[in-house]
C-alpha cells in the first residue's frame, strides 16, 4: 500500500515538473514571437518613414560583408539569433550611391569601410573602383579605412585619395589560388562507387570524386586562369595607386618579419601600400576636418549619412528607361529560387513578362554564375531567345563568372561584353552518380531483385549500375556536349571544329576568351546597355536601363531593411589578421564539404564549373548555408 502511495506522488510530481517545463518553453516561445512582431513592425515603419539624421556631411558606406551582383534574400531566423551578422550589398546599389554622391555638394567626402569587408569578385572591385576614380576626378575626397586589407579590399582602397589602416593591422596580398578537398580516399574507405560521366579533357568539377589530386591538365588550366587573374590584379592597382610597391611586396611577404620585425603597418606605409596608420577616432577626426563634425562635437566623430539611409533618399531609378535589365547570378539550379540563386523557371517568368511588357525594347542579360543545371540553364537560355525571336536585341553582360552554365545561357545574346578579369568557357558537361554496394557489403546487406527490361531498377544505387545504364548515361552526357558545342558555334560563328578546340572544359580569362572569339568586346554593365539601346534605336531617357529584379513580398521586403539598419550593430568580431585567416579557413572547409554534398543533391547533369567558384568571387550567403547543410550531412554519415 505504502508502496502505491509513494508511485503516485512520484506521477503526480513528474506531471507538475512536465507541466512547469512546457509552460517555461511556452511563456519563451511568446516571448520570442512578441519580440519577433515588434521588431517587423518598426522595421516596417523604419522603411516608409523619411530617414533620419544628416542629408550631407561624408556618405559613410560600411560593407559588412560581401559585394554581389544580386543579394540574397535575408533569413529570419539569423537576424534573430545573431548568427550571421555579414550581408551581402548590391554592387549595383554601392556604385549608384557614389555616383550620386559625386554630384551631391552636401557630401564633402566618402568614406568606405572594409573593417569587415568578406570580398568581392574581381570585376565587381574594378567597378567600384572605377565609380571612385570618378568620384575624385570630380573633387571628393575618398577615404578608406580597415584593419586588414586581402586582395579584393586592397584593390578597392587603391582607388581611394587616402588609404588608412589600423596600427596593428596588416596588408594580407595572397594573389589568386590555393588547395581543395579529394574525396577519393574517403570514398573508397567507405565503399562508395562514383559514376563518372562527363565530356572535356578540362572538366576538372569531378576530379574530387576519383582522384587524390589534380590531374596534369586541370593544374596547367588553373594555373594559366589564376596567372591571368593576378597578372590583371596587380595591373589595375599599379594604374590605381602607382607608387604602390604591391607586386615586390606579395612576392616576397618575409619582408615584415626579417626588416619590420612582424609590424605590418610599418611594413605597408614603408612600401607605399597605405597612407596613414592610425586608430578609428584618428581616422574619424580625419574625415570630421573635411566634412565636419558630429553634432556632438566630441573626438572620433563625424557628420555622415550611412549608405542605408541615403539609397534612401537618392533611389536607382528602376524603371525610368526602356532597356531592360536582368540578372542572372549565382548556381543555377531547375524550378524557382529567390534572388542570388537562377531558378530556371523565375528568370524564365521574368523574361516572358520583359517581353510582354511594351516598355522594353532592348534586354540585357547580366550574367555572373559558374553554372549549375543544364536542364534549368537551358530554360533560361530558351526565354532569352523567345525576345530575340520577337525582334527585340539581346546583349549579353559578364560580371565576375559566365562560365559552363552561365556561358551556356550567353549563347543566346547577340553581342557578349566581357572585362579582361572575368571568367567564362568551361565548355563541358558532367553527371556524378554514387552507388553504395560496396558500403553495404561492409556490413553484410547485400541485394537481389528481378527485371523486365535493362533498365529496370536502375540506377541501381544498392546492387551497383549496370553497364547498360552506365553507357546510356555516358551517351546522354556526351550528346548534351556535343549539343553545348555546337551552340557556341553557332552564337559565335565559328566552326564547329573551332569550337570543340577551345571547349574541353577550359576556363578561360576574359582577355583570352577575346581573343578567343568566346566574347565580343571588353566593356561593363553600362556598355552592354548603350549597346542594346543602339541596336534598339533608343535614345535621351529611353536608354537608360530598367532593372527587372525579383520581385520581394512584403514579408521579404522589411527583413531586408532590418537587415540593413542592424549590420552595423552586429557583435563584433575580432579583425586582426590571424583571425581572419582563420575565419577565411572555416569558410574553406564548409565550402569543399558543401561539395561532397552536391554528389547526393542537386541536378546529377550538369553544365558547371569548380575553378570558377574558388577564383570567382565570395561565397554567398545562400552558398554558405548550403555548404554547412553539407557540413550537418557528412558528419553524420561519418560518425554513424
Amino acid at each position: 500500500m505504502g508502496s502505491t502511495h509513494r508511485e503516485g506522488k512520484t506521477r503526480v510530481a513528474f506531471i507538475k515538473g512536465a507541466w512547469r517545463i512546457l509552460m517555461v518553453v511556452k511563456n519563451a516561445l511568446v516571448l520570442l514571437f512578441l519580440l519577433l512582431f515588434f521588431t517587423l513592425v518598426y522595421a516596417g515603419i523604419s522603411a516608409v518613414r523619411p530617414a533620419p539624421g544628416t542629408s550631407g556631411g561624408a556618405l559613410h558606406i560600411a560593407l559588412d560583408g560581401a559585394l554581389v551582383e544580386q543579394p540574397a534574400s535575408e533569413d529570419p531566423f539569423t537576424l534573430i539569433d545573431g548568427s550571421e551578422a555579414d550581408h551581402d550589398y548590391a554592387l549595383r546599389d554601392v556604385v549608384h550611391a557614389i555616383d550620386a554622391a559625386t554630384g551631391d555638394s552636401a557630401i564633402k567626402a566618402i568614406v568606405i569601410d572594409l573593417s569587415r569587408f568578406s570580398g568581392a569578385g574581381q570585376v565587381a572591385g574594378q567597378r567600384m573602383g572605377a565609380a571612385m576614380d570618378k568620384a575624385r576626378r570630380a573633387g571628393k575626397q575618398v577615404l578608406v579605412y580597415a584593419p586588414v586589407y586581402e586582395d579584393s579590399g586592397y584593390q578597392i582602397a587603391a582607388h581611394a585619395s587616402e588609404i588608412w589602416m589600423s596600427p596593428l593591422g596588416f596588408v594580407a596580398l595572397a594573389g589568386p589560388g590555393g588547395s581543395q578537398l579529394y574525396y577519393k580516399g574517403l570514398i573508397d574507405r567507405l565503399g562508395i562507387t562514383t559514376h563518372i560521366y562527363r565530356v572535356g579533357t578540362y572538366k576538372s568539377y569531378v576530379e574530387p570524386y576519383f582522384r587524390t589530386d589534380q590531374s596534369p591538365e586541370a593544374q596547367e588550366a588553373n594555373q594559366a586562369l589564376a596567372s591571368s587573374l593576378w597578372s590583371d590584379w596587380l595591373a589595375g592597382v599599379k594604374r590605381a595607386r602607382p607608387k604602390a610597391q604591391a607586386e615586390g611586396y606579395a612576392a616576397n611577404p618575409m619582408i615584415v618579419s626579417r626588416d619590420f620585425k612582424g609590424d605590418g603597418a610599418k611594413a605597408a606605409l614603408d612600401r607605399g601600400l597605405v597612407d596613414h596608420i592610425g586608430d578609428n577616432y584618428a581616422f574619424a577626426d580625419r574625415v570630421a576636418r573635411i566634412a565636419g563634425k558630429d553634432d556632438d562635437s566630441q573626438s572620433g566623430t563625424y557628420s555622415a549619412v550611412t549608405l542605408e539611409d541615403y539609397l534612401r533618399r537618392h533611389p536607382t531609378k528602376a524603371s525610368e528607361g526602356k532597356v531592360g535589365v536582368l540578372t542572372v547570378a549565382g548556381d543555377i539550379v531547375d524550378g524557382e529560387a529567390g534572388p542570388g540563386t537562377a531558378g530556371g523557371d523565375s528568370i524564365a517568368a521574368l523574361i516572358d513578362e520583359a517581353l510582354a511588357d511594351d516598355k522594353i525594347k532592348a534586354l540585357v542579360v547580366r550574367v555572373d554564375s559558374p553554372g549549375g543545371s543544364v536542364t534549368a540553364g537551358e530554360t533560361i537560355r530558351q526565354a532569352v531567345l523567345r525576345v530575340r525571336n520577337a525582334g527585340m536585341p539581346v546583349v549579353i553582360s559578364m560580371g565576375n563568372v559566365a562560365a559552363s552554365g552561365g556561358y551556356w545561357i550567353s549563347t543566346a545574346g547577340q553581342r557578349i561584353y566581357a572585362e579582361p578579369a572575368t571568367i567564362t568557357g568551361s565548355i563541358g558537361v558532367f553527371g556524378v552518380l554514387p552507388s553504395f554496394e560496396g558500403t553495404l557489403a561492409k556490413i553484410g546487406v547485400t541485394s537481389d531483385g528481378v527485371s523486365t527490361t535493362p533498365l529496370s531498377g536502375e540506377p541501381n544505387v544498392f546492387g551497383g549500375v549496370s553497364p547498360e545504364f552506365d553507357a546510356l548515361a555516358q551517351s546522354s552526357v556526351e550528346h548534351v556536349y556535343r549539343t553545348f558545342v555546337g551552340l557556341v558555334a553557332k552564337a559565335r560563328n565559328i566552326p564547329v571544329a573551332s569550337a570543340e578546340r577551345i571547349a574541353e572544359g577550359r576556363v578561360w580569362d576574359g582577355g583570352t576568351a577575346r581573343q578567343l572569339k568566346l566574347v565580343d568586346a571588353f566593356g561593363g554593365l553600362d556598355d552592354a546597355v548603350a549597346e542594346a539601346a543602339r541596336r534598339a534605336k533608343l535614345t535621351g531617357g529611353d536608354a537608360r536601363p530598367r532593372y527587372l529584379d525579383p520581385p520581394l513580398d512584403p514579408f521579404q521586403r522589411i527583413m531586408a531593411s532590418l537587415s540593413a539598419r542592424t549590420s552595423v550593430k552586429a557583435a563584433p568580431q575580432a579583425t586582426d589578421w590571424l583571425s581572419l585567416q582563420g575565419r577565411k579557413r572555416e569558410r574553406a572547409v564548409v565550402g569543399a564539404l558543401g561539395q561532397a554534398k552536391a554528389m547526393l543533391a542537386g541536378s546529377a547533369m550538369r553544365a558547371d564549373c569548380l575553378e570558377c567558384r574558388a577564383f570567382g568571387g565570395p561565397a554567398t550567403r545562400v552558398a554558405a548555408q548550403k555548404s554547412a547543410t553539407g557540413w550537418t550531412w557528412l558528419t553524420t554519415w561519418l560518425l554513424r
